[in-house]
């Protein structure tokens, strides 16, 4: 069983490596982690050709390839995967007032697009694939939410259907990654480095926290020890929006304390977010830093239970970044402060 921070032993250094979305922060953060592997080729696919070159000059090997794309587009998602042996799957819209704006963009992206990279894995016999969800998707409130939930189902109905597939698929859920493009971290340190008003929504709201380095963590982990079907969250503190903003404001130290804005919650924001629902929770396996959630295998013949249901069950409290263990002030300064991609921001 993979632990936190072991390689992927799974993955020969003679394979290929596709990453759709791969220029963002969680693809960056994997890239670095299979050059160290020697993989030998990491195929990069997105549609950003901006992003594409900056991350090709930033990393500069050979053994990184980049793919001009979209997901919305099963042939050039087709030609990327042909020839691949594993795929992460981290493409999304992921900005939650703009898919609440614009849902159908979402749904082509989220729910369309991630069909056609599962599709293409089972089509060219893929021996394993990880898609990346949120915390959004449980009990969905925003169309982002909403999307990325199709998305685990899409997934779960391949490993379903296709149970004699030598395709393994999995679904990884992870909460706010701190220091990620969109997350808030990045937005309250320019505030406080320009002399800004920090703007806050509710200073009572609570986010999962984790870092770059624990979803990719979370995602070897799926990719070593999932079964097709199968669903991973790893265990995260939560904290509440104050004090992240006390914590921020202690490290920088601001020569003139900042004034705080509350602008109020925003399109589809939650008060807490949930990365398990109380009946997965039911269901899960509590791995020590993991949980697993099996795929229900149940048959569509619901003629059975007609005539004899299943055993009650004790339903589980959700998992939530309310009722997780709660980062004290100083434990959100010490997080914050060791992460290396905030210790890179001093040095630039």
């Amino acid at each position: 069983m993979l632990a936190k921070g072991e390689s992927m032993s799974i993955i020969s250094k003679a394979s290929v490596v596709t990453i759709t979305g791969g220029t963002g922060s969680f693809g960056f953060t994997m890239v670095k982690n299979l050059l160290a592997q020697n993989i030998e080729e990491i195929r990069i696919f997105s549609r950003d050709e901006n992003k594409q070159d900056l991350l090709r000059n930033q990393l500069k090997d050979e053994r990184v390839k980049f793919f001009i794309g979209d997901v919305r587009d099963s042939q050039s998602v087709d030609n990327v995967i042909r020839g691949s042996d594993y795929v992460f799957h981290a493409a999304a819209l992921k900005q939650v007032p703009s898919c609440e704006f614009f849902p159908m963009q979402a749904n082509l992206t989220n729910v369309v697009g991630s069909s056609n990279v599962i599709e293409a894995a089972y089509k060219f016999n893929i021996k394993s694939i990880v898609c990346l969800s949120t915390d959004k998707a449980v009990y969905p409130i925003n169309a982002m939410g909403m999307t990325k939930a199709l998305m685990e189902k899409v997934a779960f109905s391949y490993a379903r259907n296709y149970p004699e597939s030598k395709t393994r698929i999995s679904v990884t859920r992870y909460g706010n990654v701190m220091m990620s493009r969109g997350s808030v971290i990045p937005l309250f340190l320019k505030q406080l480095k320009n002399g800004e008003p920090i703007t806050i929504t509710d200073p009572e709201m609570t986010r999962f926290m984790m870092s770059l380095q624990d979803s990719v963590d979370l995602v070897n982990y799926a990719f070593a020890n999932a079964h097709s079907g199968e669903l991973f969250v790893r265990k995260a503190p939560g904290c509440m929006v104050q004090t992240l903003v006390d914590a921020l404001i202690e490290i920088v130290k601001p020569k003139i304390a900042p004034k705080i804005v509350k602008i109020g919650v925003r399109h589809g924001e939650k008060k807490y977010e949930s990365l398990l629902g109380s009946e997965e929770k039911t269901r899960s396996v509590d791995e020590g830093d993991y949980f697993r959630v099996p795929l229900d295998t149940r048959t569509l013949d619901y003629h059975s239970y007609f005539d004899k249901g299943q055993p009650e069950i004790e339903v589980a409290d959700s998992y939530t970044s309310s009722n997780t263990r709660q980062l004290s002030l100083e434990e959100t300064v010490a997080l914050i402060s060791e992460l290396p991609e905030y210790l890179s921001t001093l040095r630039n």
